[in-house]
């Protein structure tokens, strides 16, 4: 069977904070930044539902390298034209200090029917995520890698913990941004579906049912696209840097190209229980990559690490087909490093001030461009 890895193409969204240059608190930039954005960047650049948010999304990228070029377009424009409208940038899940009560709410008939029925929940969403689409050939292929890949998601989203603190608190998390979108409904890692059919079937029954007015306030932290042939991972905070977002992006690509793999061979991936997964991922949130995540092969938990090394060698035979090698190979600076949370805990410990935090968010936005 002659394989197409062609099919595997990538769309990248980061949701960025607008920050004070002076203070480093969250600040409502008014959608002007989106306004001088959409000049140059056209609907690449959107509002999101709160005023200090600026959420972007690249073209549909061939390859990871292309993928890296749009990122780095984006975050670069962007800082430039905050920086002429006298505000900064950054890129972390929450924000260490500022409170949700005193940021607005942009005003739009969409945000308003979601504070509208989610109240207080959506009010206090002021969380920022990273959502990586890989394309598919079919939606019927989307589905069974959607299946598949459930079982990754915690080990990948360990790489991405970035959000400990909270309204100016060390939450004790890696990530708490999950736990602020915990209070939504349609949230976590979702259960399979038998087939697209039963996927397609689940929306209706929302959508006929008023539950949902359509299928996008479905906000699994993975699902089939309702509209495109794609497989959309949103389990990740945004991290502090390019590099960290496109090796991100190129692990959730490579874990798709290797279920299609296996596929052709007639493998597949065991399946777990909702239930199960989710005991990871409240892992993953809680100590990022230097925890335990249990292997449910085996019965045993087993280091985060070594996981996610393992992982690495599940994804190698995969990687020249998509030409992500020296991308994904940066996963080990990740390990090395620490995590965007490990680094904001690190700054913490040494200067005792949040300030400082958010102050490092800000110079780490374009780092190693």
């Amino acid at each position: 069977m002659n394989l197409n890895y062609k099919s595997f193409t990538l769309g990248v969204e980061e949701e960025y904070m607008v920050l004070d240059p002076v203070t480093n608190e969250l600040k409502s930039h008014e959608q002007k930044i989106v306004q001088e954005g959409q000049k140059v960047l056209k609907d690449k650049v959107k509002a999101e539902m709160h005023q200090a948010v600026v959420e972007v999304g690249t073209d549909i990228c061939a390859d990871i390298d292309e993928a890296y070029t749009d990122v780095s377009v984006l975050r670069k424009t962007i800082s430039a034209i905050a920086d002429s409208l006298g505000f900064a940038m950054g890129a972390s899940g929450t924000h260490p200090f500022s409170h949700w009560e005193s940021q607005l709410i942009t005003d739009h008939a969409r945000y308003n029917d979601i504070v509208n029925e989610l109240q207080e929940a959506a009010r206090s969403n002021l969380i920022f995520g990273l959502h990586v689409h890989v394309g598919m050939e079919t939606r019927e292929m989307a589905n069974h890698i959607a299946n598949s890949t459930r079982y990754f998601l915690p080990h990948v989203f360990a790489l991405s913990t970035n959000s400990p603190f909270w309204e100016g608190r060390k939450t004790g998390y890696k990530s708490f941004r999950t736990k602020v979108f915990d209070k939504f409904p349609r949230t976590g890692i979702p259960d399979s579906f038998d087939s697209i059919e039963a996927y397609d079937n689940y929306v209706k029954l929302l959508i006929k049912t008023n539950c949902i007015d359509n299928a996008k306030k479905i906000w699994w932290d993975l699902r089939v696209h309702p509209f495109f042939n794609t497989v959309e991972f949103r389990i990740c905070d945004v991290p502090m840097t390019v590099d960290e977002t496109i090796t991100i992006a190129a692990l959730f690509q490579a874990i798709c190209a290797r279920i299609y793999m296996l596929r052709s061979k007639n493998l597949n991936y065991i399946q777990y229980s909702r239930a199960l997964l989710n005991e990871n991922k409240w892992r993953a949130s809680r100590y990022g990559v230097d925890g335990h995540l249990i292997d449910f092969g085996k019965e045993e938990e087993v280091n985060t690490r070594a996981l996610i090394y393992e992982l690495l060698d599940f994804l190698d035979p995969v990687l020249d087909h998509l030409g992500s090698r020296h991308r994904i190979a940066y996963t080990h600076k990740m390990l090395e490093n620490g995590t965007g949370a490990d680094r904001q805990l690190a700054i913490f410990e040494k200067t005792g001030k949040l300030v400082s935090v958010a102050e490092y968010i800000k110079r780490q936005y374009l780092a190693g461009l």
